[in-house]
């Protein structure tokens, strides 16, 4: 059944290489997933590598209210009566061999899960990837005005201590899964190591956010040790940030809801320093209390 939804057009291209993987849906909040991919990609350089036949894993209506329905359908685009686009879900590969890296961009799925997952991970084996990185994001209590935490999962003791190393903390959560934390727990299985890395957002800060994306670029570089040239990020997450603040300020509660978040954000991070750093002093045998 895969060799008939996968096709792969250049195999075997990368050697003990990395792939990123990114979904629309559950954890694309502020496109954190489908934009950090998307920059990516323009920053490597990759080529098309192949693409998975989406018909058997999409609903394209649902039954109900035209509001739960609208969250299926395809988008469209209609000018003065013209057709121009229609939105059909899509899951496609690119390989950039100068950074030993692959990307993969898709939609969730709604249905086969262990199906969608056979078709990624052998997609990964054909272009000759070991490593597999999830990039994503959710809603949380953070300030647009300062980086979003980046928590991270891993599927074995390999990964999780390179992500580890990349001083990133790990995820406590119990609740509703994706196809994410499915791909992690067959990782294994598939010889493939594989991680994810989640930024919490602001969760009254709607659309794009650069900052979430320059945050998860800069992650991704340091976990697989490349470098990525992300100085023009810089002054698009400025320009954001301008934005939001002009926007926050017109509204007294939320510009106070966002200070509290910015004195608890802060707090957060220097006791975490603070910890680190009796943690480092101990391990010089230098007793702090």
């Amino acid at each position: 059944m895969v060799d008939q939804l996968l096709q792969i057009d250049r195999p075997a291209v990368l050697s003990q290489g990395a792939m990123v993987v990114s979904l629309t849906g559950w954890m694309d909040g502020g496109n954190a997933s489908t934009a950090t991919a998307e920059l990516l990609r323009e920053l490597v350089g990759g080529d098309a590598a192949g693409h998975i036949d989406p018909a058997p894993f999409y609903l394209l209506n649902f039954p109900g209210s035209m509001e739960i329905a609208a969250m299926f359908r395809p988008r469209v685009k209609i000018t003065d009566g013209v057709l121009e686009h229609v939105e059909m879900p899509e899951n496609r590969f690119w390989v950039c061999p100068r950074h030993n890296m692959a990307l993969f961009s898709g939609q969730e799925p709604n249905m086969r899960w262990e199906l969608y997952t056979d078709c990624v991970f052998t997609a990964a084996n054909r272009l000759g990837v070991a490593t597999v990185l999830f990039i994503g994001s959710v809603g949380g209590a953070v300030p647009h005005t300062r980086d979003p935490r980046v928590y991270a999962s891993a599927s074995d003791a390999t990964m999780r201590q390179r992500l580890l190393a990349c001083h990133v903390p790990f995820t406590n959560y119990e609740g509703p899964g994706s196809v994410t934390t499915y791909m992690l727990s067959r990782a294994a299985d598939a010889g493939l190591s594989m991680g994810t890395l989640v930024a919490e957002i602001p969760a009254y800060v709607q659309g794009r956010n650069p900052r979430a994306i320059l945050t998860l670029l800069r992650k991704l570089a340091a976990v697989l040790g490349t470098w990525l040239d992300l100085e023009s990020l810089r002054s698009i997450v400025d320009q954001w940030e301008k934005r939001v603040n002009e926007a926050v300020g017109q509204h007294p509660d939320l510009l106070e809801h966002v200070q509290r978040l910015e004195e608890e954000y802060d707090n957060d991070v220097f006791e975490t320093q603070m910890s680190d750093l009796k943690d480092w002093l101990e391990q010089k045998g230098i007793q702090v209390d």
